[in-house]
């Protein structure tokens, strides 16, 4: 009977332990399915991340060799065609003009000369990236504009320094465009945590409904926060001006 019990007990004790075993090579498979999955996705997103600042970083520099193109006919072209003329017609009384068109001429090839290297334009630093913006917007009489920066510089990783700046370069863009503003204001706020970034303009605004016909691309401008980690919100009312925030964790 004893010997009966045993050999019950036994088999239980088998069948539990066997049980156990089984759990276990499952639950292990599960986790190591998981976690194949989850080092799948993480090298997609990496990928598409690394794919996403190259395409940036190509973006830049066609809308920096844009401007550039621009300036080199539009203004600088006008400004030497200027300089011919008042030559031509120069007398002692206006060789002065003469004199301080060249000049300007030279300040605005030095200003462009920043951004024709390549090398320039990737390793150039958020605030003076955003810097040269303004002043080329001062400087064409585009629209009024300013920069502030508040609190302690922080280091940001230049990856996450060309997608903000591309950001702000569709909202640049899409304000001279669009927005009929006379002012823009860009602030740079870092605080122990974050750094905020605030570009503000003047301007008509828009309403939500109108944003998809009007070409503002604030889906595009979200998705590129998203991709490092930031939040972009924009608060826009009709003819009280548009407003984009960026939150970006330290």
């Amino acid at each position: 009977m004893e010997s009966e019990e045993s050999q019950i007990i036994l088999y239980i004790s088998t069948i539990i332990i066997v049980f156990i075993i089984i759990s276990i090579i499952l639950l292990f498979a599960v986790f190591q399915k998981r976690k194949n999955k989850l080092l799948l996705k993480q090298k997609a997103t990496k990928k598409r991340f690394e794919r996403e600042i190259i395409e940036t970083q190509i973006e830049i520099r066609e809308e920096t060799l844009r401007n550039i193109s621009w300036e080199l006919h539009d203004n600088i072209g006008q400004l030497l065609t200027l300089a011919k003329i008042q030559l031509q017609n120069a007398t002692p009384e206006n060789i002065k003009d003469v004199s301080q068109t060249i000049s300007k001429g030279l300040n605005e090839v030095r200003a462009l000369s920043k951004l024709i290297n390549p090398e320039a334009i990737k390793n150039i630093e958020l605030e003076e990236a955003i810097q040269l913006e303004i002043d080329r917007f001062n400087r064409l009489n585009f629209i009024d504009s300013s920069l502030t920066i508040k609190g302690k510089e922080q280091q940001i990783d230049k990856k996450v320094s060309i997608v903000i700046f591309r950001i702000l370069q569709e909202f640049f863009s899409n304000t001279i465009k669009h927005s009929k503003a006379s002012k823009l204001d860009v602030v740079l706020k870092y605080t122990e945590k974050e750094m905020i970034v605030s570009a503000q303009d003047n301007g008509i605004g828009f309403l939500a409904s109108e944003e998809k016909g009007k070409g503002i691309g604030l889906d595009n401008i979200s998705n590129r926060a998203k991709l490092i980690g930031a939040e972009a919100v924009f608060t826009s009312e009709k003819n009280k001006g548009t407003t984009l925030l960026i939150h970006y964790k330290l």
